[in-house]
């Protein structure tokens, strides 16, 4: 991609998260829902690094290579004119150096942003110490001022999903990960687990960068609400995706079990709709 239309992209990116907007994203796992979404209208594209692993056919957790990340997300580059933000989970390699060649390949796709987190640790289910997520970033960070490319880089903790018997020391180990983050580079902050308002505004107003919530699942304030506790970005991560699995499963029960179509056939898209979504690609 031609480096001034990526600019220009970044550039609209980083607006999308300026002010007192907010931005909702319904995470793509594949070139067709990513422009299914663009063509609903959202003004971005992220992507579920969850919903990637299950459609390549693996489960969540980097189990996917770097390789075959790039590609499925080079096919979603391909069909959109929306701004790209890809799910790096732990950036794909366990050095910085490791991690900024995967995010070298990203930008040369033309993607402008980029989520990557601490996360627990497999075997404890400890929070990685927040050094290694800080070398990371500094390092993705020189990478993309050195390409001249103002990529957003969303900086994602795990504490709250983190057993913690001091919830308050959740909450303060969260500001403090943070805060580390956005020094070492990190744009925005994500936090899924978190479910308070209060808690949200509090670390909205303790953390002077966009603040990113999960809602991919049932039980989260509306988006008017979480807009109102200081929420910037709103992410739906795999929900969509669980959401198109299970009905997958109703129309297979319904037409194996009872010989009928009707979960299938009450809300298609026709041929002609799918195909219009790639009309321009």
């Amino acid at each position: 991609m031609q480096r001034t239309i990526q600019r220009q992209r970044a550039e609209a990116f980083h607006r999308l998260h300026a002010g007192d907007g907010m931005l909702v994203l319904v995470n793509a796992w594949d070139a067709a829902s990513a422009r299914l979404f663009e063509q609903a209208g959202s003004p971005a594209i992220a992507t579920t690094s969850a919903g990637m692993a299950w459609s390549l056919g693996y489960s969540d957790g980097e189990q996917v290579s770097a390789h075959e990340l790039v590609e499925a997300c080079a096919r979603i580059c391909r069909v959109v004119t929306a701004p790209v933000s890809v799910d790096i989970e732990r950036g794909y390699g366990r050095t910085p150096a490791e991690v900024s060649a995967t995010v070298r390949a990203l930008l040369e796709l033309g993607v402008v942003g980029i989520n990557i987190e601490d996360g627990l640790t497999p075997d404890t289910k400890e929070l990685a110490p927040p050094s290694v997520l800080t070398e990371k970033i500094s390092a993705i960070r020189a990478l993309a001022e050195e390409a001249g490319a103002p990529l957003f880089i969303n900086a994602r903790t795990d504490a709250y999903f983190a057993p913690a018997n001091d919830p308050g020391a959740r909450y303060e180990d969260t500001v403090r990960r943070a805060q580390m983050y956005v020094a070492a580079g990190a744009d925005g902050i994500f936090v899924p687990g978190l479910e308070s308002p209060e808690e949200m505004a509090r670390l909205a107003q303790a953390v002077e960068r966009p603040l990113n919530i999960y809602a991919g699942y049932a039980g989260l304030p509306p988006v008017a609400e979480l807009r109102r506790a200081g929420v910037r970005r709103v992410s739906l991560g795999c929900g969509p995706f669980q959401a198109a699995l299970s009905l997958a499963r109703r129309i297979a029960t319904e037409t194996l079990n009872e010989g009928t179509y009707a979960a299938m056939t009450t809300d298609m898209l026709s041929a002609g709709e799918a195909n219009s979504l790639f009309s321009k690609a």
